[in-house]
């Protein structure tokens, strides 16, 4: 993903909400009850994790059972290492006392904890690039040292493919048309970071580096779910099983067309906040709706501009239930203003804004009846409400307000199939509509009469658009 192109914004839960999740996830609550046990009898190895004879009563505290007990115990003993809610007094004896972090978990504000959780996070993935221990036992040289090359192993590289996979996911979460709360099937999520976007049919080498990533995802989505991350259903062990050595009747073998049994992952809402801290940490614009309602209506129409729309109007929503409409209409209005080449789509997103403020806001919008710039979304806003004495456009104002639109429409959508229906509507009730456009004294004329020759199907109506856009340069002298 670009680092100067903005993501889609998010939407958040509350972040007392998101810190009772983050001390509800089980990794940290046991890392926490782990801090709480250790005392003075506590000895841990030279690496700082919980010393082995002591692993058990670990376990039981926590407990767990089973063959992998302590593995998960020594897990939330690095966490409670890692994230300062334990912390090592004396490295040659190996004793340990209660972090001063440990106190944040029950007194600190939402966001102390939160931070508390994202160290957390950031324990859990860098263990999830690390691969198979007894992989690693095999891989170690002379000097006790692992010899990656033996591991086929680049641990950067395993890194960036693990960030390159959660950014994917977290894109898809917050695209208005991608799957939302739904969970997104691996195979679909492995093959986003193999299969080239501009590939037919995947080849069989493709397809197997699809499969080999599904299944090292599937591991380190196991890994990620215990600390909240995601939610996460496993790859059917049934499917990785040989089929020659299946016994079973045709009718009791697994049907391996239920994609969900190829394992389905989604983004707790605690996942997206710890996710987009880690874009905004790494240098990417990720909005969240929310992040402007303190600050001017200049800055929301900006902001809001290459927002989608049920976005910005969630982020126009806030802004506006913060301040007096009248007052706020009249804010807006003036931010609207301009003729530089984001003007038209700021005019676009007041318009919508104050589409969302009652009554109240006429005097605002009669105030600028006679604005060259504004005149004409006023009084659609007036008709719109049911206001009297509204005084009829100019054909100046009229056409003046057309260009702005279209210009609008482009800076927001570009070519859809919406704008396009609007151009063919234009060209069929106005004959003579690019005949006067080209002369409308607006920045963007000549540009919206050239996107309507591109956008027009009629051959004979594009080339008039064109003819009126080169008129429309040569009086602008450009």
């Amino acid at each position: 993903m670009s680092d100067s192109s903005p993501l889609p914004p998010v939407r958040l839960h509350p972040e007392a909400e998101l810190a009772r999740d983050a001390l509800a996830t089980p990794l940290l609550s046991r890392a926490a009850r782990l801090a709480r046990w250790a005392g003075p009898d506590t000895r841990v190895d030279a690496g700082g994790g919980l010393a082995e004879e002591q692993l058990p009563a670990a376990a039981e505290l926590l407990g767990l059972s089973g063959d992998d007990a302590a593995a998960f115990a020594s897990e939330a003993w690095q966490v409670a290492l890692d994230t300062g809610l334990v912390e090592i007094v004396d490295e040659d004896e190996g004793t340990v006392a209660a972090g001063e972090d440990l106190a944040l978990l029950t007194q600190g504000s939402p966001h102390e904890v939160l931070a508390v959780w994202q160290e957390a996070l950031e324990t859990v993935l860098a263990d999830a690039s690390v691969p198979d221990l007894d992989d690693l036992e095999g891989a170690l040289d002379e000097a006790g040292e692992i010899d990656f090359s033996q591991l086929e192993w680049d641990p950067e590289a395993e890194a960036e493919f693990l960030d390159g996979v959660l950014g994917n996911l977290y894109l898809l979460t917050v695209s208005e048309d991608g799957p939302g709360d739904s969970p997104v099937p691996l195979p679909a999520l492995a093959a986003s970071m193999i299969v080239p976007s501009d590939m037919g049919e995947p080849t069989n080498d493709v397809l197997e580096q699809v499969s080999d990533a599904m299944m090292r995802l599937d591991d380190q989505f196991r890994l990620l779910e215990p600390v909240g991350l995601v939610e996460y259903q496993p790859v059917d062990e049934a499917l990785m099983a040989d089929p020659e050595d299946d016994a079973a009747e045709p009718a009791a073998r697994p049907d391996d067309t239920d994609v969900s049994r190829y394992g389905m992952v989604r983004l707790t809402p605690l996942g997206l906040y710890g996710l987009r801290a880690r874009l905004l940490e790494a240098g990417l614009t990720a909005p969240a709706v929310g992040d402007l309602v303190d600050k001017g209506a200049d800055a929301l129409l900006d902001g809001t501009a290459t927002f989608p729309q049920a976005a910005a109007q969630a982020e126009t929503e806030q802004w506006l239930a913060r301040r007096e409409p009248l007052a706020a209409a009249r804010e807006l209005l003036a931010a609207a203003r301009g003729v530089d080449a984001g003007a038209p789509l700021r005019r676009l997103r007041c318009q919508q804004a104050l589409s969302l403020v009652g009554a109240e806001a006429e005097p605002a919008l009669r105030e600028v009846l006679d604005d060259a710039e504004l005149g004409g979304l006023a009084r659609v806003w007036l008709t719109e409400h049911g206001a009297p004495d509204v005084p009829a456009p100019s054909e100046a104002m009229i056409f003046w307000l057309t260009i702005d639109t279209i210009a609008a429409q482009l800076a927001a959508e570009g070519n859809s199939e919406e704008l396009r229906a609007l151009v063919q509507g234009l060209a069929a009730q106005h004959g003579g509509f690019f005949a006067a456009a080209w002369r409308v004294d607006h920045p963007a004329t000549a540009d919206v009469l050239e996107a309507m020759g591109r956008l027009h199907p009629d051959k004979r109506i594009a080339k008039e658009a064109r003819k009126a856009a080169f008129k429309a340069r040569s009086q602008q002298g450009s």
